[in-house]
C-alpha cells in the first residue's frame, strides 16, 4: 500500500460539478456559532454531494472569513443559502416532500438503517453546539437520527456528528437506490 500523490487523487472537474446529480439529502444548520464548524460541515456536504446546505439563524454564511478558512473552497461547490427562520425553512421543505430528521438525542431514536426509500428526499437538521436543536424546530421534525456512542460523554462536536450522519445517510440511500 502507498499513499496517493495529490495529482493521483480522482476528483470531479469543478466545471462539471453543477451538472452532477446530487443526493436527495440536504442539511439545515440552526444557530451554529462556530465558523469553523460551518466550514467543516460545508466540506462534508460537498464530499457527500448533498443537495444543499441551509444556514439558519445566527449561523455564519459561506462568505464569512472563518467559514472560508475551514471550508477550503467547498463553499464554492456545494449549494448553500441562508434563512432567518429555520422553522419556516423546514415547513417549506416539507411542502416539497422532504422528510425532516433531527440529529439529536431524543426519547424516540432512529438509525439511518431504519430509513426507507420513501424517507427521501431528506433534510438532516443540526442545532447549536451547546443547546442543540430548538424545541420549536424539533417539533417540526419527522424523526430523530441518533449516532450510537459507547463512551462516557455521549456527545460529539456538531461538525463531526453531521459528517458521520450525512455519510451514513448517503451510504444507506445509495444502497436503497441500488435495489
Amino acid at each position: 500500500m502507498r499513499k496517493l500523490a495529490h495529482e493521483e487523487i480522482k476528483r470531479v472537474d469543478p466545471s462539471e460539478i453543477s451538472s452532477i446529480e446530487r443526493h436527495p439529502v440536504c442539511v439545515l444548520l440552526e444557530n451554529i456559532r462556530s465558523a469553523h464548524n460551518v466550514g467543516a460541515i460545508l466540506r462534508s456536504a460537498d464530499g457527500a454531494l448533498a443537495s444543499e446546505v441551509i444556514l439558519g439563524g445566527i449561523t455564519p454564511d459561506g462568505n464569512h472569513k472563518g467559514v472560508n478558512k475551514s471550508a477550503l473552497g467547498a463553499q464554492e461547490f456545494v449549494p448553500w443559502r441562508t434563512c432567518a427562520d429555520a422553522v419556516s425553512a423546514v415547513r417549506s421543505l416539507k411542502t416539497k416532500g422532504f422528510t425532516v430528521a433531527a440529529l439529536e438525542l431524543t426519547d424516540t431514536p432512529t438509525t439511518s438503517g431504519d430509513l426507507a426509500s420513501k424517507d427521501f428526499p431528506l433534510c438532516l437538521v443540526v442545532g447549536n453546539e451547546v443547546t442543540g436543536i430548538s424545541d420549536d424546530l424539533l417539533a417540526e421534525c419527522d424523526l430523530a437520527l441518533e449516532i450510537p456512542q459507547f463512551g462516557a460523554k455521549q456527545s460529539l462536536n456538531v461538525s463531526v456528528a453531521l459528517g458521520i450522519a450525512l455519510f451514513d445517510v448517503v451510504r444507506h440511500y445509495r444502497s436503497l437506490a441500488a435495489l
